[in-house]
């Protein structure tokens, strides 16, 4: 009998079928600890401000999908989304600041304020102003 889930081996009573399985499980093991140790080499080598930046920029690029600035806004658009990105986005950036140099905060600051703007405008009844997404973090936004 198996042990996997809907698949029954026929040859299941031989011991040289379960040997040769648990052979193979080993080695696909064996090969997903080696894929994760390369990936984690990997990592090791991307620096914090590579790293700091460019999550920046996925949050940057998912809450500007989520405010209505992509292709299909009828269909993409959530605010109650691009809040918590924006959120997300506005902590990162403050806590990273100074951790990076001026001239990736500096960018990184002024798209933050470009998504703030167009959620103010995308919104039905706006924030009031300093209570808006990352406005927390940032001061008011105008």
């Amino acid at each position: 009998m198996s042990t996997i889930p809907g698949f029954s081996d026929p040859a299941a009573s031989d011991g040289r079928s379960a040997d040769r399985r648990d052979r193979e499980r080993e080695q696909r093991w064996e090969e997903d600890a080696e894929a994760a140790a390369a990936a984690s080499r990997d990592i090791a080598d991307v620096p914090a401000v590579e790293v700091i930046t460019t999550t920046a920029v996925h949050l940057m690029s998912a809450a500007a999908v989520k405010v209505g600035l992509a292709d299909d806004p009828e269909r993409q658009k959530d605010l109650d989304e691009a809040r918590k990105l924006i959120n997300a986005l506005a902590g990162l950036i403050t806590a990273g600041a100074p951790e990076i140099s001026d001239m990736h905060a500096r960018s990184l600051r002024d798209g933050l304020r470009s998504l703030q703007l167009a959620f103010r405008e995308a919104s039905v009844i706006p924030d009031p102003i300093g209570k808006g997404p990352g406005e927390k973090w940032t001061g008011p936004v105008t």
